[in-house]
């Protein structure tokens, strides 16, 4: 698994609307960190009210969707297996009367419907009143804390980057803070999610955090209003003169909007952009308008960006690079007031195992129509449709309705997106990428025809587990984390820069080891 884990303080989830939706997506480490994200949406495509919009977590930890609402209902019933019915109606009385302690019958009902729902594969998932409610308040990319994006290390949780404008920033929190105590309680031991919970509450209530500030060598307390955040999806520098870098961690129900307004200060600051290095690693999707859009602004007008297929109608649909795809509500388009040169500058997409969801419909789209040079490692692979439909106010169901495809048909469920140029994670190889799990290392997912037991990265993960270990045995310092994404220390950005250059691109041994293997067998 990765040293390093990665969350906001949120957690965070949102609002759904009271229609079916559906959603693509997911992704996960070897040892699971939940993330989620946002929106929703509501445009006419092609006669019929679509909704596009909402992430939510999966069934497997960390697991993010996509989500395409359809505002019709449907009368899906079926003849009910009657003798099944009055099976589970008799186990149900049994439980009830004869377990050795009282069951609550509500939750004998929930925990029902949970199993037969997780049992279709590891996306489709019943949303009783909390998760629904987790779920509704992620999707708008906001939550109520103390505004920080933080990491773990050394079993504390470590503040990557304050964010901008939140009573964090304004305490002077600062990135590299390693926080110690959340309140009275010891972080030391607390996982991330449990951390996370401590510092979210609710609005205008106080939360003290002990910090220990490495570059003063001092331990000090700092008292923060918990106040509602909007969390940044959106990062960009430029790196050199003529080269920029610009992130995107996940696809909010804004993301597009900072996207065009980071890309207007990137054009302001370097007019004459040699060079883009789009970064999506480890971004687990999110909103499919984001995605459609984060396209569209690199790509020719009206070319197709991602299309979906499965049994029921609403679930055949065709989405291009075009405004009415992704505007909002008869809004404004984000990407007009983009420059034009945005649809020939050069481009890299950096990908990783975990670019999950909609970063890989970008990263698809952007390889199909050879707009520019996919990156790093093969990605997630998670290539199914999710729709969510409210049971009632305050439950839901989540159930997998179709498959996408990239503009030239191809299904990338449980293959991903193979990138153009491999590249480890550092100049001396990976450290982390082979523990990663992948779509295709779920139980239950949906299979495709010519899957095939990918031997040599079963090969490669045992030998990665193997040398962690024997690592973990010699020393007892904890592993160094990869450095952070976009930093000087960032190595697959700078072969990224390379390719934008032409110079020499270190490719991955780990790729030209397993091809020279390959040729000798």
């Amino acid at each position: 698994m990765p040293a390093k884990s990665f969350a906001r303080e949120s957690g965070g989830a949102t609002s759904p609307q009271a229609d079916p939706q559906k959603t693509t997506s997911g992704i996960y480490w070897a040892r699971l960190h939940i993330r989620s994200a946002p929106g929703a949406r509501q445009d006419k495509m092609g006669g019929k009210l679509k909704v596009a919009g909402f992430i939510a977590l999966g069934a497997v930890a960390g697991a993010l969707t996509t989500i395409q609402l359809t505002a019709f209902a449907r009368n899906t019933l079926a003849p009910l297996p009657l003798d099944e019915l009055q099976q589970l109606a008799a186990v149900f009385g049994m439980v009830k009367s004869d377990y050795v302690e009282p069951v609550d019958e509500k939750k004998l009902i929930t925990d029902a419907i949970s199993g037969m729902v997780s049992g279709l594969d590891p996306h489709s998932q019943y949303f009783d009143k909390k998760s629904f409610k987790e779920f509704r308040e992620g999707t708008t990319g906001r939550f109520v804390g103390v505004g920080i994006e933080i990491g773990m290390e050394d079993g504390l949780v470590k503040v990557v980057s304050p964010i901008e404008g939140s009573p964090a920033f304004r305490a002077g929190i600062k990135a590299g803070d390693l926080i110690t105590r959340i309140d009275d309680t010891a972080v030391k031991g607390l996982t991330m999610d449990q951390a996370v919970k401590r510092m979210r509450g609710e609005p205008q209530t106080k939360v003290v955090l002990t910090l220990f500030r490495k570059s003063e060598n001092r331990s000090f307390p700092v008292t923060i209003v918990r106040e509602e955040i909007r969390v940044q999806s959106v990062r960009a520098k430029v790196i050199e003169p003529g080269y920029a870098w610009l992130r995107v961690s996940q696809f909010q129900d804004r993301t597009i909007d900072d996207f065009s307004r980071k890309m207007e200060e990137i054009y302001k600051q370097e007019p004459n952009l040699k060079g883009l290095v789009l970064d999506l690693r480890n971004d687990p999707g999110g909103l499919l308008e984001g995605a459609v859009a984060l396209s569209a602004a690199f790509l020719p007008s009206d070319v197709t960006v991602v299309s979906t297929n499965g049994q029921i109608a609403e679930s055949k649909a065709t989405f291009k690079a075009a405004p009415e795809y992704y505007i909002r509500r008869g809004g404004p388009d984000p990407l007009k007031k983009l420059p034009a040169t945005i649809k020939t500058v050069p481009l890299v997409v950096l990908v990783n195992e975990g670019s999950a969801s909609a970063s890989e419909i970008v990263a698809g789209a952007l390889q199909d129509h050879k707009r520019a040079t996919i990156m790093g490692a093969q990605t997630f692979g998670k290539g199914s449709v999710q729709t969510v439909r409210p049971l009632s106010g305050e439950t839901a169901l989540k159930i997998t309705t179709a498959r996408y495809y990239t503009p030239s048909g191809r299904s990338i469920q449980a293959k991903g997106i193979v990138p153009d140029v491999w590249l480890d994670e550092t100049a001396d190889g990976n450290v982390f990428a082979a523990l990663r799990l992948r779509e295709a290392d779920l139980e239950k997912h949906l299979a495709t025809p010519d899957e095939k037991k990918d031997e040599a990265r079963e090969k490669a993960r045992d030998e990665a587990r193997k040398r962690l270990e024997e690592q973990q045995a010699k020393s007892r310092d904890p592993i160094k984390p990869l450095p952070e994404f976009g930093s000087a220390d960032d190595f697959q950005l700078m072969q990224a820069i390379n390719q934008l250059k032409g110079k020499p691109v270190a490719v991955s041994k780990a790729v030209i080891e397993r091809n020279a293997e390959a040729k000798t067998q």
